[in-house]
This record gives C-alpha cells, structure tokens and sequence, in this order.
C-alpha cells in the first residue's frame, strides 16, 4: 500500500521540519502505529479488562504521536495506520473465533 500511494514523508515535502528519525519508504500509512494498534486491539479482545484496555491503547496512541512528533508522519497517515492495525485485528480474531466454532475447539479467546 505505502509504494502503490507513494506519498512523501512531512520532512521530505517540508523542509523546514527537522527529521529526527531515519525513514526510507513512503509515508503512507503508518506501519508502526498500524503494530501498535493491532497489538492493543489483540490484547484487549483476549483480555477485555481495564487495566489491560487502558494501558495497550495508552501506549499505542504514544507510538503514534511519537511518529509525527518524530517528523516522519502526517495525522491521516497515524489514523489511517490505526484503523488499518485495529480492523485487522479485530478481523483475525472474528474469523478466528468462526473458525474455531466450525472445528469444535475451544478458543483461548474471552467469551468461550
């Protein structure tokens, strides 16, 4: 997806914003925040509890601030990295969890 839109990085397409990371393909999206977001969404569907939601998202949504503060993304490149993580982990874990049912296991997965 990043070649096929081809986007140029912030520091790439305004020079006066100083890079402070290293960052060789294009911008768009964001493949950290998308990890990040996949992570969290993963841990809070397997563990739907306060103190597991909170802190995933918590740190997830500081990765991606840590992507534009670093000068590397723009704000559509994080939200769309973020949707692109939690859906597909949302996702995974629905066919997942069909998957399952079909073949008679049990999943490890919250709500079985």
């Amino acid at each position: 997806m990043k070649y096929t839109i081809n986007r140029d990085r912030p520091f790439v397409t305004y020079p006066d914003i100083c890079k402070k990371s290293g960052a060789a393909s294009p911008s768009f999206p964001s493949g950290h925040t998308s990890s990040a977001f996949a992570t969290a969404t993963s841990l809070t569907l397997a563990y739907p509890r306060w103190y597991i939601v909170v802190p995933s998202f918590a740190w997830a949504g500081t990765v991606a601030y840590s992507r534009m503060d670093l000068g590397v993304h723009y704000p559509s490149d994080i939200l769309i990295g973020a949707m692109i993580g939690a859906g597909s982990a949302w996702l995974t874990f629905k066919i997942n969890k069909k998957l399952n049912i079909r073949s008679g296991k049990k999943s490890l997965t919250a709500g079985n």
